[in-house]
């Protein structure tokens, strides 16, 4: 019969150990800034799609009812209005990405019949990059 040799079995050094972390930390900083500007745009992408989402429910108030909402509001819940065939939307979709309420404004700028648009994730007109204006005319 043949015996095997006792397997002594070793932990990690303690050098071993610290240049694994010093690996990962590295990769950390190089990676994790891409990552958290992708999301950045996630986040504008997501309230560009959300518009996209209200502009298609605000016509459809308006095939039903006859007139564009006074308000965001009006495609949640029924003003009194017996054509009403709500709700168009939940009230979680009259929010952007960053917390913020969707800004409505009926008649809108430039001859349009109404301008729907977030501010981004400042919540300020203006701004560049994630604090860009998301507008339904872009």
């Amino acid at each position: 019969m043949i015996k095997k040799p006792f397997l002594k079995q070793q932990g990690f050094t303690l050098m071993e150990l610290l240049i694994v972390m010093a690996i990962i930390g590295l990769l950390a900083t190089l990676i994790a800034p891409g990552i958290i500007k992708k999301f950045g745009g996630a986040q504008y992408d997501a309230a560009k799609a959300r518009i996209s989402v209200i502009e298609t429910a605000i016509g459809t108030y308006r095939l039903d009812v006859g007139q564009y909402p006074r308000s965001l509001e009006e495609l949640v819940n029924n003003s009194g209005d017996a054509k009403w065939k709500g709700p168009y939307l939940n009230e979680s979709q009259l929010t952007d990405p960053w917390g913020k309420k969707y800004q409505f404004k009926r008649p809108g700028s430039g001859g349009r019949d109404f301008d729907l648009m977030s501010y981004g994730a400042d919540g300020v007109q203006g701004g560049e990059g994630d604090n860009a204006d998301i507008t339904n005319w872009q």
